[in-house]
This record gives structure tokens, C-alpha cells and sequence, in this order.
């Protein structure tokens, strides 16, 4: 039995002082608090550029005391360290002016809890900022799943030389652009960035000056500044180059002959918004004549990833100035840093023109935004008549209970698809609601629709559907009755969510205690053997076939089973074009090499 204490408090046993999450173990051996660290709130960063975060400056101060300290000695505003330190602690006006020179030559670590995967941290130039918060720049917070609702991250600084380095050339964030999940940018805008995109990209028939023609994007410009032209506006404008991808508008292409040097030229139905955007945009990703959404913005960062990093695009030129840059590099990984460099300056441009249009814009939703279109009545009305209709066949005993039930539930379902549609078709296009949901900023119709439809049907605390539905949405206000009934379900949610991130956070723990020990030994063991990848698995996967076998290597060559054409040989990585090929040729499984298969000692 346990002894106790005063208070029957059980008291911990050796065994209880080692164990568990508090122990000895996990607690101050296998992690520690460290120096040379800080811990603060973060709030975005709107004008940093994707490398840098912003340090508050008493922060940085106590970060690097010992190196502001040194440099007071060394520039003569001290004798001995102990009166540099006395400078420092009396936070003298020199100190600031040193503290900025010392902090240019260190990255610092950004860490936000829980580490779920290496994007969790990652390196960034310190910019020295007033007040008490950290600033973070608004593209990092997928890779950290950080928002700004008082998330707090700590702050590390990597001391000797090697860590620097290795924070330079690994960490940097700028560097991190794709995820290790799937490979595809994790610096996708979002939110604000979407909606001034979207907002600047739409066509508004007759808007101010629709129809105008200009000479060039400079007149169209000019006319834009004079107020003779709305930036929605549809307008025709002659210039150089050609539309990238679809268009949106029937007919909206005319070309022209080409320039004396050959520079094809085109006559294009556009907008002034358009124009500013695809100016944002690095030349070879040019001309993008449609409504840009948060698909359309992954699209851009995703289509400068690949241009860039792809050697076929680069002139001789290029590739010699990176070599003289990064010696001693491969090829593939200059041309990867430099494609990640290239896409960071892209990614800041859209951050910069998206957050500008969304305040011109003036974007905002207030109660009157939401309108309850009247079909609504009627469908309720309707569903009410189909729900009496079984009530009567049920108390004549034509249908059980569970009939009833079943039929009730699905009447009300049906009834609130149709709201949505009714919702759906009410609302006005170019107006907040409906653009916050369409371009992807915030927001989907399921949610409008509780807003302006109905809420629908609800659990009961063990999960089973409440036949009756709540009619009523948050514009119009739920009775005490139907606050109670969305109680349930939301309470059951939150609790749902609690136990699912332990339960995940559990089994990854023990996954990685379970892979502790395999290690990578050599860089082909040679076996023949693999796994089979199958196009049947597609929707059990929710993932097509032609993206799960991108970046897989195949364990045996593959050919065209009509023509015989090899389309990969053995050892080969599948890349976008390979994977594209066999997506083209109908083949429904590809035979790739695996971890599981190896044969290493």
C-alpha cells in the first residue's frame, strides 16, 4: 500500500519519480530549459519578408547580453566586461545601436508546441521591433499551425559556428517552402492574401468605364489613377505576351502580329485589378486572365516552384552565377535554393498585394450582409406537411417506429439541402459574405447557410440525430430550445477533438520509439523487391494514383502496355511528366521500391 502523507496524500515512490511525463526521465533528462532562449505571444507580421521575424527589443537584449557585452569592449564603450555589463543592465543608448550589429550576424530558432513534424521550427533573421510580441510572417503559420488568437512560440539562438551554419543553409524558412507530407508548397496564402486577390481579380459588368480600349497597360493605368476606371471593370487593353492557361470570359483574346523582335502581342478583355496582379507575378508566370482563389494562389507558388527549379529553364547565364555563388554545391541543389529563393520573393508579393487590396477593398460583413431568402418558408412549410403525412401512417400503424424515425430524419435533410440551395442562389456575388466563402478566405456555404438558412438536425449526447430540426439560423435567433439542442452537439465535438489529439500525439510517440532504431546504412541495398501502388485503392485513399507515386522510385522498368514504349526504368523516381505518361496510358498499378522491402544489414 501507498504511504501517505499529511492530508492522505499519496507520496511518490522512487519508481513515480522516474516515470511518465513529470519523471526524472522526460522531465529534466531528456529535456531541459536552456539558455540562451525566450518565450513570448506572436502577432503577424504583415511587412517582413519570409526570412525574418520580428524580436522585441528588451527580448533580444537579454538573448544576447554576452555578445552586446563583447562588443562594448571592443568598440570602447567599455574597459572590462563588468563594466560593459553594467552598460547593458542600465540599457544605455549605445546598447541599441550595438545590439542591432550583433543580431545581423545570428539566425534565431522559432519553436512553436507541439513539435509535430521539423517545420515546427525553423530559422529566421531577427528584426528588432518595439513592444513585448514576437512577430511572425503570416505564410509560416501553416507549417507551424500558428494563428494569432494568442499563440506563443519560443525563441532559441544557435550558438557556435556549425549551428549557425546549419540554421543558414537548412532552417532558414525560406528554404522550408514544401511540406514533408505531401510534398506540394505549405506557404500558401490565405485568408486576408485570398480575399484582396480575389476581390482585385473579379469582373463586374458595367462597372465605371466597361468597354473602354486602351493602347497599352500604362494608358490603362493612367486612366485607372484619374478615376475614369473602376478596377473591376471589364476593359480591353493591347500588350505583349500571351494568356497562361484559361480564360474565364468567351472571346476574350484577339492576337495580334507579333513585335519587330517576335514578342507575340494580343488584344485582351481584362480588368485594371488583373493587371495589378499579374504585375505581382514573375514574368514567366504571366498572363493569368481569370478570378484568382486560394486554389489559383497555390497554383502560382506551386508553378514558380517547379519553373524555377527545373535546369531546362535557366540560360547558361544563370547557372554560372549560381555556381560562383554556392561552390562546392551540386547542380540540383543550387538550382533548389534558387528556385526556393525565387518563390519566397513571389510568395511576398502576393502576401503585399493581397493585404493592400483587402483594405481598399474594405471587405467586412455586418448583419444586414446576411439576407434569409424566402423560399425558405416554403420549404419548411413543405417539410412540416411530409412530417404529419408519416405521423398519421404511423398512429394507423402502416409504419414502425423506426420507419417513422428513419423517414422524419430524412424529410428534414433533405429540407435543409434545399436551404442551402435557396441560400445558395440569394446571395449576391460581389457581395462579403459570398466572396469571403467562394475564394476560399473563411467560411463555406454550410456555414452561411446556418447563418441565413437553417440549422438543421442535431445530435443527442450519444450521437443519435434529434428528429427534430432547429428551423431557425443565427439571423433570425435560436429559442431557448434550440440553444439547448446545439449544446449537445457542440459540447461533443470539443471533447471529441481533446481525445483525438492525445490518442494521435500517443501513437506517434510510440511510432517513433518503435523506429528508434532503423537507421539508413547505404544508399541501395539492391533488392528486387517493392510494393504494388493500385489505381483501385483511389478512393479508399481519397488520393489519385498519379499523385501517390510522385517521388517514389520504381522497383521494376515500365512500359506502354499498348505501344511497348519504356516509360520508366528500374530506379527511376516517378517526377510529374513520368507520372503524367503512365496517368495517360490507363496503367492501373505501378510496382515502386519501399522501405519495408529492404534488404540492408
Amino acid at each position: 500500500r501507498a504511504v501517505s502523507g499529511k492530508g492522505k496524500h499519496r507520496l511518490k515512490s522512487l519508481s513515480d519519480m522516474l516515470k511518465g511525463k513529470q519523471g526524472r526521465f522526460r522531465q529534466n533528462l531528456l529535456g531541459k530549459r536552456v539558455d540562451y532562449s525566450g518565450r513570448s505571444v506572436i502577432v503577424v507580421g504583415p511587412n517582413l519578408q519570409l526570412h525574418q521575424c520580428g524580436l522585441p527589443k528588451k527580448m533580444a537584449l537579454e538573448l544576447f547580453k554576452p555578445f552586446v557585452m563583447r562588443r562594448l569592449v571592443e568598440k570602447g564603450f567599455a574597459h572590462n566586461i563588468k563594466s560593459a555589463k553594467r552598460i547593458v543592465e542600465r540599457v544605455r543608448p549605445e546598447v541599441w545601436d550595438v545590439l542591432e550589429e550583433v543580431i545581423k550576424d545570428y539566425l534565431v530558432l522559432l519553436n512553436r508546441a507541439p513539435s509535430l513534424h521539423r517545420l515546427s521550427i525553423q530559422a529566421f533573421e531577427a528584426k528588432l521591433i518595439e513592444g513585448s510580441a514576437i512577430q511572425l510572417h503570416p505564410l509560416v503559420c501553416a507549417a507551424f499551425n500558428a494563428d494569432f488568437d494568442g499563440d506563443q512560440m519560443a525563441v532559441h539562438v544557435p550558438l557556435s559556428r556549425k549551428a549557425q551554419e546549419e540554421a543558414r543553409t537548412r532552417m532558414l524558412s525560406k528554404y522550408n517552402l514544401l511540406s514533408p507530407a505531401h510534398g506540394d508548397p505549405i506557404i500558401t496564402p490565405s485568408q486576408d492574401i485570398v480575399l484582396g486577390c480575389y476581390y482585385i481579380s473579379q469582373v463586374r459588368d458595367g462597372a465605371l468605364g466597361s468597354g473602354k480600349k486602351f493602347s497599352n497597360v500604362d494608358e490603362a493605368m493612367l486612366a485607372y489613377d484619374k478615376g475614369v476606371v473602376a478596377i473591376q471593370a471589364p476593359i480591353w487593353i493591347r500588350m505583349e505576351g500571351e494568356p497562361q492557361g484559361k480564360n474565364d470570359r468567351e472571346n476574350s483574346v484577339r492576337v495580334l502580329s507579333p513585335s519587330a523582335d517576335g514578342t507575340p502581342r494580343m488584344m485582351l478583355e481584362t480588368t485594371i485589378g488583373r493587371v495589378l496582379l499579374n504585375n505581382e507575378l514573375l514574368p514567366p508566370l504571366r498572363y493569368r486572365n481569370r478570378v484568382i482563389d486560394k486554389k489559383g494562389l497555390r497554383e502560382i507558388i506551386a508553378d514558380c516552384y517547379q519553373y524555377y527549379t527545373n535546369t531546362k529553364n535557366l540560360s547558361a547565364e544563370e547557372i554560372a552565377e549560381l555556381k560562383a555563388a554556392w561552390p562546392g554545391k551540386s547542380e540540383t541543389e543550387m538550382v533548389r535554393i534558387f528556385g526556393s529563393e525565387k518563390t519566397a520573393q513571389q510568395a511576398d508579393k502576393i502576401k503585399a498585394l493581397g493585404f493592400k487590396n483587402a483594405t481598399y477593398g474594405g471587405m467586412t460583413i455586418g448583419i444586414n450582409d446576411i439576407e434569409v431568402p424566402q423560399k425558405k418558408y416554403e420549404i419548411v412549410g413543405n417539410a412540416e406537411v411530409q412530417v404529419a403525412d408519416v405521423e398519421k401512417q404511423f398512429r394507423r400503424g402502416l409504419i414502425t417506429e423506426e420507419e417513422r424515425y428513419q423517414e422524419v430524419v430524412r424529410i428534414w435533410q433533405e429540407a435543409t439541402k434545399l436551404t442551402i440551395v435557396a441560400v445558395k442562389d440569394n446571395m449576391n456575388q460581389f457581395g462579403p459574405v459570398a466572396m469571403m466563402s467562394t475564394s476560399g478566405a473563411r467560411g463555406n456555404i454550410n456555414q452561411i447557410s446556418q447563418m441565413s438558412g437553417m440549422r438543421g438536425l442535431m445530435s443527442d449526447p450519444t450521437g443519435r440525430i434529434i428528429e427534430q430540426p432547429i428551423k431557425a439560423n443565427f439571423r433570425e435567433g435560436l429559442s431557448v430550445l434550440d440553444y439547448f439542442v446545439s449544446t449537445h452537439g457542440g459540447r461533443k465535438g470539443l471533447a471529441d477533438t481533446a481525445l483525438r489529439t492525445a490518442e494521435a500525439g500517443y501513437l506517434t510517440r510510440r511510432l517513433v520509439d518503435v523506429a528508434q532504431d532503423v537507421i539508413v546504412t547505404i544508399e541501395d541495398c539492391g533488392t528486387e523487391d517493392g510494393i504494388w501502388l493500385h489505381a483501385a485503392d483511389d478512393d479508399e485513399l481519397m488520393e489519385k494514383l498519379s499523385v501517390r507515386m510522385v517521388g517514389r522510385i520504381l522497383a521494376a522498368p515500365l512500359y506502354d502496355k499498348k505501344t511497348g514504349e519504356l516509360l520508366g526504368d528500374r530506379n527511376v523516381e516517378i517526377d510529374d511528366d513520368i507520372a503524367q505518361r503512365i496517368d495517360d496510358c490507363h496503367i492501373e498499378s505501378v510496382y515502386v521500391r519501399s522501405t519495408l522491402s529492404c534488404q540492408s544489414e
